[in-house]
């Protein structure tokens, strides 16, 4: 059995795709995952919806069972925090002062929520949601009749809403931009999902800036600039989340916006490699580096790390997609739709809850949002990697099925 070692930094969605991969790809010596929490690898997407309502537990989160990661020979060591890494040694120190030896390091360390720096933000009752420790403290605020303030409506704050709608809580979203989604959607995506949450019993307030948070002992309500106060026995904020890239930067890695990595999920030292949201990359689809905060990201970028230390490289090249449960709204997004030019809608978004939305430009396809629409969603993954020549009058006509649209 090979004595070399592979350590991987973070129990994140990619770590759980790069140690079995290893395994699969003929890697014989150990592999060892450190993680900060002391949970397993497991699925945050569930968080703000499933487990937050409570149709999940625990045990159901988990991305694989004990006994998969038992039988690759994948070793774990849970709520340990790794401070710095010693290139020139090939090793990396934990919070403890022990060091660890590797062959070969993959960072996926992943990112954390952006917090706000105003009165008050510091009382009990206050919360981000991003790991499984905050839902549990979430829940204890939570209740029928209850009433909750999220600030931020981008998709964590809207879906967390619809979670607590289900818990029967009074919710109240505090958008600071002109409408919901602003910075991922356009106009029309925005005005349908303000129209269904309100139908569903939230009140959405956009341009609108928190200046505090009021409360004795716990957070007791949320203070505007222009003076409004909302009252709140439950705040949630979900303003964005920050790569944690200080670790590859204080080892001398190159980080910009994220940990570079090239096509093969190589940092700037050859033997460290990174996948996941912590991770600055290129994109041949649309011909430049970016960073995506995306499970299908982590796993794609998670199987090329693993080929690559196994000296199968084959190069990352896949087109983004995310997802977003809201309601009985199932989201499907493929594709980035940055620098669009036109969007064309294809069925009922005024009144309806089934339609999909196509950003383009040059008459090319760049993106789509489907909402209940997976024939749409799926047919348009070809349409935007064949960068095909759509007539954007006939991709908006529900009669002509988008099949017949293929090149």
């Amino acid at each position: 059995m090979s004595t070399q070692k592979c350590i991987i930094v973070g129990a994140s969605h990619a770590a759980a795709q790069v140690a079995p991969t290893l395994r699969q790809q003929g890697w014989e010596g150990s592999i060892t995952i450190l993680g900060d929490e002391y949970f397993l690898p497991y699925h945050r997407p569930p968080l703000s919806k499933d487990f937050l309502s409570g149709a999940k537990s625990i045990d159901n989160l988990f991305i694989r069972q004990p006994a998969i990661y038992e039988k690759s020979r994948i070793r774990f060591a849970l709520g340990v925090t790794v401070s710095a890494i010693n290139r020139a040694d090939k090793q990396v120190v934990l919070d403890d002062g022990e060091h660890l030896s590797y062959d070969k390091l993959v960072l996926t360390v992943g990112a954390r929520v952006r917090k706000i720096d105003i009165p008050g933000c510091e009382l009990p009752g206050v919360y981000y949601l991003r790991n499984i420790n905050d839902v549990q403290q979430i829940k204890r605020y939570t209740g029928h009749d209850k009433k909750a303030v999220i600030i931020g409506g981008g998709y964590i704050g809207l879906e967390t809403a619809a979670s607590l709608r289900k818990l029967g809580m009074d919710v109240t979203v505090l958008e600071a931009m002109p409408r919901v989604l602003q910075r991922v959607t356009a106009p029309e995506i925005s005005r349908f999902y303000t129209r269904v949450h309100s139908e569903e019993g939230v009140k959405i307030v956009t341009d609108t800036q928190v200046e505090a948070i009021q409360g004795d002992k716990n957070a007791e309500a949320v203070v505007c600039k222009n003076g409004d106060i909302y009252p709140a026995d439950l705040i949630i904020v979900g303003v964005g989340v920050i790569p944690n890239t200080e670790l590859a930067a204080n080892a001398g890695l190159k980080v910009d916006n994220g940990i570079v990595v090239d096509e093969y999920a190589r940092t700037s030292d050859p033997d460290i490699l990174a996948a996941g949201d912590c991770t600055s990359h290129f994109n041949p689809i649309y011909g430049r580096q970016m960073r995506l905060e995306s499970v299908q990201n982590a796993l794609d970028q998670g199987i090329v790390a693993a080929n690559t230390i196994c000296g199968k490289e084959k190069p990352y090249s896949a087109l983004p997609w995310f997802w977003s449960d809201q309601y009985d709204l199932k989201l499907q997004i493929a594709g980035l739709s940055q620098g669009y030019t036109d969007v064309v809608i294809r069925g009922d978004i005024e009144t309806g809850r089934s339609f999909a939305a196509f950003y383009l430009k040059d008459s090319k396809i760049l993106a789509v949002d489907a909402v209940n629409s997976p024939q749409e969603f799926m047919l348009s993954k070809k349409l935007i990697t064949d960068k095909a020549d759509i007539d954007p009058t006939r991709l908006g006509d529900s009669s002509i099925p988008l099949k017949n649209l293929i090149p």
